[in-house]
């Protein structure tokens, strides 16, 4: 009896080791399909920070191809896009006066190149005598357990401005159209203070760990306030509501690694053996753009 079921279960562990091995297979090739596809595009957002600046219609076109892929009308001071996905390369950024024609020439345009699995804000910044489209390389990933902030300058009422943040100096005369580097922080209740030379604003946010920010301070009538840019949650973009979004959220950073599903299908041969499979997946957060 003994001798006759070792064939038997031989086979039952041979069928579930080909099984196993096939979901495996097959989840490793759908993740280097996804990584694949996620390894030739980038993301971008357009920004108007120019507080004396009039609106602008905002054109993107991809390097040598003379029809916009994207134009956003009637842009106007303290508006950011959402992230767009587009494929990796070279691509020109052009602003023309909010109205004026597609074939009029731009009051500015600058040459951006997106490389695969990057975002980056392309912003019209200084005062409208000096205005420039700037390109601020954005993060994507956080130190464990940590939320990222960095602050940009955007307001003329006051020049040079200092941001605590829980009664830390974030940036200490932060002048007019001026980009810090990123800071990590501890996640949770947030109280961030500006204060310049006339003025000065608080604002509460409460950050999430992995999270990470862009606060921009911006002018208003009298006064200044500070506006939370959600640059990423987690790991994945989600240009959500943007033109040229293609499979935005659903698809996965470059280079998302194998290991997790490997350790899957592990688990999954070690309970085929015992008479049960189980298959699990891990979902990751998306990105959402303000």
């Amino acid at each position: 009896m003994k001798a006759a079921l070792k064939p038997r279960f031989a086979r039952m562990v041979a069928a579930a080791t080909i099984a196993t091995a096939g979901l495996i297979g097959g989840q490793v090739a759908l993740t280097a399909q996804s990584a694949s596809a996620a390894s030739h595009v980038g993301w971008i957002r357009l920004a108007h920070l120019s507080p004396n600046a009039p609106a602008v219609d905002v054109y993107l076109y991809s390097f040598g191809d003379p029809a916009a892929q994207t134009v956003i009308h009637h842009v106007s001071y303290g508006t950011v896009s959402a992230y767009m996905q587009v494929a990796a390369g070279e691509y020109t950024v052009a602003m023309r006066l909010a109205g004026k024609p597609a074939k009029s020439k731009p009051v500015l345009s600058t040459a951006v190149k997106i490389v695969a699995g990057h975002a980056y804000t392309v912003a019209g910044m200084g005062p409208v005598a000096g205005l420039r489209l700037q390109v601020i390389p954005d993060q994507l990933t956080t130190p464990r357990g940590k939320a990222l902030v960095r602050i940009i300058q955007a307001s003329m009422q006051d020049n040079s401005v200092n941001v605590t943040v829980r009664h830390a100096r974030l940036a200490t005369h932060l002048t007019f159209a001026s980009v810090t580097t990123y800071h990590a922080v501890r996640p949770g209740t947030l109280r961030v203070r500006v204060t310049g030379s006339g003025k000065s604003t608080t604002a509460t946010l409460n950050l999430a760990a992995g999270t990470i920010h862009t606060l921009v301070v911006l002018d208003e009538p009298g006064r200044i306030i500070v506006d939370d840019l959600l640059d990423a949650a987690g790991s994945k973009v989600d240009p959500s509501g943007a033109p040229q979004t293609g499979r935005g959220g659903t698809a996965p950073r470059p280079g998302a690694p194998l290991a997790p599903w490997v350790v899957i299908g592990a688990a999954g041969l070690a309970m085929a053996i015992g008479g049960t499979a189980l298959i699990g997946r891990r979902r990751r957060p998306a990105l959402h753009v303000r």
